[in-house]
């Protein structure tokens, strides 16, 4: 089935370039990109499955180069009408288009990766085997009320351009996140996989369910700089906003960026690199590049940042694989981050094992036990939300905490914290000398379903700001 799907997408990418061949002449340069995403969610509220929907769309990518002129359409139509539209209009657009003396060029004939095997018991799961793991979170939370989601995904696309070069790709994966509330305390568990099978939705319900318990009657502490251990999720917001602000060429090359490649930037201790072939992510960008591993920050020392063909093109370093809808408004940005460590290649079997391993209370498994054992007074963070940039040449991130804070004090946490507003340099708090310490174990986080991901441990900082309470 998913196959031919593949099959058929690359017949629809080759048609679109011929019909740019029979409508604008052989001296036009086309490239086209078909993919299918089939999106599976099934969402529960105050302990019951209250949605389960499923969804199946196709969309076409067409960029145009024709007398100098550069322009680009997309449509979800594949009929011959809906395609030969497709041309049309974004040949249009092409003719009022300003000349590009800048035009990169196509994607020349390459060998494509694979990339990772696709679970096809993941991509077409059914909602009964979604409902067991919500079944299994509800049961787990023991009496509390409990919400989230299960969802299930599964992309397929190929890629050909008038130069000659096509490549295919499939990618899958599933993800679960889900809260526990006990009063008004809420407590989150959160895991993304290639497999439905590596979902625990008991383990982490009752990890949830622990996290809530442990952070009832919260104490309000003053603002001020704290030592710090983020858990995963959190963790996770940080690349994200180091990802879309820091590692993109375009702001970059806008002089918008912290990057200084070949400088040491960040804590010895940090090694990012963006690893789309390590999980699920087709194996080629928008404009048809293969896609490999990019080191960001090496040992602390910051190494590259991502670029599409036009912004490799201007550095003069090509392109990074990282072309893709809408960058050529806000830039390319690295997608599959991870923030590795000496047991950061475990596997999705380790870090659902590390999920349901040592659940007693605040501390939901080893990796933050660890962490947590040597802060003599600081904070155990749970989760980061709202996060907005409010200097984006340093990376200042305003935020709030949310889903459990602790005061940990000689090594154990002491007392719930209410959250917190907080406002931090990113890249300074994870600057030299400033890492203490990180996880032996990475938890892939669920990020937005277009092959995003961000795999990081727990990490223990020196000092992050908190400059308020949660409302202020």
């Amino acid at each position: 089935m998913s196959e031919r799907s593949v099959s058929a997408e690359l017949e629809i990418a080759a048609g679109v370039v011929d019909l740019v061949r029979h409508t604008a002449g052989p001296a036009a340069e086309a490239e086209v990109l078909v993919t299918r995403t089939d999106l599976a969610l099934t969402r529960f509220a105050n302990s019951f499955i209250h949605q389960n929907v499923s969804e199946t769309g196709v969309a076409v990518h067409l960029r145009l180069h024709v007398d100098g002129r550069t322009a680009t359409g997309s449509g979800s139509r594949v009929d011959a009408d809906g395609l030969a539209a497709l041309v049309e209009r974004t040949r249009a657009a092409a003719r009022l288009a300003p000349p590009d003396p800048a035009w990169p060029g196509l994607t020349a004939p390459t060998s494509v990766p694979s990339g990772p095997a696709v679970d096809e018991a993941t991509a077409f799961a059914s909602p009964d085997e979604r409902a067991e793991r919500v079944r299994a979170f509800v049961d787990a939370v023991d009496g509390l009320e409990a919400a989230g989601y299960c969802r299930t995904a599964y992309r397929s696309g190929a890629f050909a351009n008038s130069a000659g070069h096509t490549a295919v790709g499939r990618a899958g994966e599933a993800a679960m996140d889900g809260i526990a509330r006990a009063g008004g305390a809420d407590g989150v568990a959160r895991l993304c996989g290639d497999r439905l099978a590596d979902l625990d939705g008991a383990a982490l319900g009752a990890r949830a369910a622990a996290k809530a318990r442990a952070a009832a009657d919260p104490v309000e502490l003053p603002p001020g700089h704290y030592e710090v251990v983020l858990e995963p999720a959190a963790v996770a917001d940080l690349l994200q906003n180091l990802a879309w602000y820091g590692f993109n060429g375009k702001r970059y090359a806008e002089r918008q960026s912290f990057a200084e490649p070949g400088t040491a930037q960040f804590d010895p201790a940090v090694t990012l690199v963006d690893d789309p072939l390590h999980a699920s992510a087709l194996p080629f960008d928008l404009e048809g590049t293969p896609r490999r591993a990019l080191p960001l920050v090496q040992s602390g020392t910051t190494g590259a940042v991502a670029y599409d063909r036009r912004g490799g093109a201007e550095a003069g370093t090509g392109s990074t694989g990282h072309g893709m809808p809408g960058g050529a408004t806000f830039g390319p940005i690295p997608h599959n981050i991870r923030l590795l460590t000496a047991g950061a290649d475990a596997g999705a079997g380790s870090a659902a094992a590390a999920v349901s391993a040592g659940v007693t209370g605040a501390v939901g498994d080893p990796d933050t036990a660890a962490l947590v054992s040597g802060m003599r007074r600081g904070l155990l963070v749970s989760d980061f939300w709202y996060t907005r940039v409010l200097d984006p040449k340093q990376l200042v991130v305003t935020g709030l905490t949310r889903n459990g804070v602790w005061l940990v004090e000689d090594g154990v946490p002491t007392r719930a914290v209410r959250d917190f507003r907080f406002t931090e340099s990113y890249p300074l708090a994870m600057g030299p000398g400033r890492v203490l310490g990180l996880g032996r174990t990475a938890v892939r986080q669920p990020a937005r379903v277009d092959g995003s991901w961000y795999e990081t441990p727990a990490l223990r900082l020196a000092s992050w700001h908190f400059t308020g309470g949660a409302s202020g």
